[in-house]
């Protein structure tokens, strides 16, 4: 029964991959001034983490609930 099993075509075969230019060492000039760069950026960036002005565990202070006063009022 033929049918009820699908046709396999076979892909063509991969072609030869081009070989890697060398990768540049840590010593180069560029790779020096690029890492250089992303710390630089990395420093100025301002997120959501800068306004948090609590730590992980939270506001530790206690309130104060006993003063009794007067909404829209004086004193």
């Amino acid at each position: 029964m033929s049918f009820l099993k699908p046709k396999v075509v076979m892909p063509p075969p991969m072609q030869p991959v081009a070989p890697v230019d060398k990768a540049p060492s840590i010593d180069d000039p560029d790779v020096t001034q690029a890492g250089e760069d992303a710390v630089a950026k990395t420093k100025k960036k301002t997120g959501r983490k800068d306004t948090i002005l609590t730590s992980v565990m939270g506001d530790t202070s206690t309130a104060e609930l006993s003063n009794n006063t007067l909404l829209g009022g004086e004193g």
